[in-house]
């Protein structure tokens, strides 16, 4: 099999602490057993060949830290210094970076200057891979495009998209938080995507795909285990819902494989020839012994929006999506907060689900963006106490607004207006009031 020849720069205090903001025990996860995602970053989103990493460097402040409540609630300082032997243990070299100032400790810096010597090397890299959402690495990327090498961008936060934009490839926070806990990474799906497609008419099994030898065992305990849920569901099976109880049950065979080989939990299903099998994107049933679902409320064809809202979408990827949408995200959002212990991949499925229960065909990438912003914003739905609807709205428009902000997207005073009022922001000074009024009871 052919090798691509790669090199991973990764600036740990950066990846770690956005993806700590948005899910803390994906995190963990990721600082703890880097040996797991690297296996599969090998294999995603790669057509020359399976990565070869011959240059693997992690840029840490070892006295870096972030805050994490300890099982009687208090506040305890997760030092970053804990996960250096992980990467060692994993094969990387890691570089020290204490810090410079206040708030820089030269790791973009020394990356840059490692990258750009790696390109005088005798050996020919051919792809780098960057792990960090710091935009000051443009010029670099921008050599190295120079240079004719491959790169991708690996970076849990809302990078500027003059960074992105140069790279070959960019996995993103949901990518990132996929790849983490073993799931199957879909590049070619959109983050922009806010709507759900209608079902499929038919299921087909991919002509000539078969399990990994290896994986045969593992395969017929799948094989077995959808073929009782199937045969014994009364009504159609919400496909989300019986992957992750067969990830459960099957362990790290799943992830280990990508679903066997076939890479999507519904190609594997629908390498079983079921009879009478039809899938959708959300539900699979049986057409002789189920009612077939209903589709979700028709979507509009094109959602007319205000100038500064299309002026969002097309700056910020901003979900086109109606007004009365998006104050149904953020109950949902407040709804799954007060009820569930938070995860990422639970969440944004749910509230997916419970949106189209709705009538609402909104995507899980729309949910993803709106978790992602008001997660960003100061607002995390694993806070405690949980936050309102009210709270996650004036968080995550908050945050489209900064980032609007840094971008030097200008806008009058009406026009911010007009962008609260279409993204459901609250009156700005009812989180305000709401919190008085927590802290006074």
């Amino acid at each position: 099999m052919d090798h691509v020849r790669a090199a991973l720069y990764l600036d740990f205090d950066n990846v770690f602490s956005g993806l700590y903001k948005l899910d803390p025990d994906v995190a963990v996860h990721f600082a703890e057993d880097p040996g797991g995602w690297l296996r599969r970053l090998a294999t995603t989103a790669t057509t020359d060949g399976v990565r070869r990493w011959l240059v693997l460097r992690c840029y840490l402040n070892p006295a870096g830290w972030v805050y994490r409540a300890d099982p009687d609630g208090e506040q305890t300082r997760l030092y970053f210094s804990k996960f250096r032997p992980s990467f060692v243990r994993a094969g990387f070299d890691v570089i020290d970076c204490p810090r410079y100032s206040s708030t820089k400790n030269a790791a973009d810096i020394r990356i840059v200057v490692d990258a750009v010597d790696a390109l005088s090397a005798d050996t020919r890299y051919e792809e780098f891979v960057i792990a960090s959402g710091d935009s000051d690495m443009t010029p670099l990327l921008q050599r190295l495009r120079r240079s004719d090498r491959r790169t991708m961008i690996v970076s849990p936060a809302d990078a500027a998209e003059a960074f992105t934009a140069i790279a070959d490839q960019v996995l993103d926070s949901q990518h990132l938080l996929a790849l983490v806990q073993g799931e199957s990474v879909d590049l070619d799906d959109e983050a922009d995507s806010e709507v759900e497609e209608g079902f499929d008419e038919h299921v087909n099994p991919a002509d000539g795909d078969t399990p990994d030898a290896g994986q045969s065992e593992a395969y017929e305990a799948f094989r077995s285990i959808v073929t009782y849920e199937y045969t014994a569901a009364t009504e159609p099976m919400n496909m989300a819902s019986l992957a992750s109880r067969l990830r459960t049950q099957l362990g790290p065979s799943v992830s280990d494989s990508n679903w066997f080989g076939f890479g999507s939990f519904a190609r594997a299903v629908a390498s079983l020839t079921l009879p009478n099998l039809r899938m959708s994107q959300h539900l699979l049933w049986d057409t002789r012994r189920h009612r077939a679902p209903t589709t979700a409320t028709a979507t509009p064809q094109r959602v007319a929006l205000p100038d500064p809202v299309e002026r969002l979408g097309h700056q910020l990827d901003l979900p086109r999506m109606p007004q009365p949408w998006w104050p149904a995200i953020y109950r949902t959002l407040a709804e799954y907060a007060r009820s569930q212990r938070f995860n990422w991949t639970q969440c944004t499925s749910w509230a997916r689900d419970q949106l189209r229960e709705q009538g609402l065909p909104i995507s899980r990438n729309a949910v993803g963006f709106v978790v992602r912003g008001t997660s960003f914003g100061g607002c995390p739905l694993h806070r405690q106490p949980p936050p309102t609807a009210d709270e996650i709205a004036a968080a995550f428009v908050g945050n489209v607004l900064n980032r609007a902000d840094a971008a030097e997207i200008t806008f009058s005073d009406e026009e911010i207006a007009t962008v609260r009022t279409w993204l459901g922001a609250p009156p700005e000074n009812s989180t305000e009031q709401v919190g008085q009024a927590e802290n006074s009871s």
